[in-house]
């Protein structure tokens, strides 16, 4: 199993150009395990979409409900576990509050984050795949 970052799912969902074939192989490795997508990342979409910072083919809920019932997909919520994890990231984590929710994510879920955010893949207290 393995977690995608809010613009991994977008791509995926969009067949998005941006997709590499390594992204491509990590995601067909793990869609039998579970691609989990955090409840915060439906929030990012939604709010990208309200800041008109990216554009769907569908209203915003249609596509998150769309896009929840992809194959593999398996929606996490947030639990005390996460919320609490996310204020005790140890080292140093930037402060963007929805990158803290998906670091904390996959870190209680002990799985590795398929990101190409920079500042992501330098964390070294979590697994991140590219």
């Amino acid at each position: 199993m393995i977690l995608l970052d809010t613009h991994m799912w977008v791509w995926l969902v969009s067949d998005d150009h941006h997709l590499v074939d390594s992204h491509l192989r990590h995601i067909a490795a793990h869609e039998a395990s579970g691609l989990n997508v955090s409840i915060i990342s439906c929030w990012e979409v939604a709010k990208l979409v309200e800041l008109g910072r990216l554009e769907l083919d569908r209203p915003v809920l249609e596509w998150i409900e769309s896009a929840l019932r992809r194959p593999g997909v398996q929606l996490v919520e947030l639990d005390p576990p996460i919320v609490v994890e996310s204020t005790q990231l140890p080292g140093d984590f930037h402060r963007d509050p929805a990158d803290q929710l998906i670091v904390a994510t996959a870190r209680i879920l002990n799985c590795p984050l398929l990101t190409v955010d920079n500042r992501l893949q330098k964390y070294e207290h979590v697994r991140t795949l590219s």
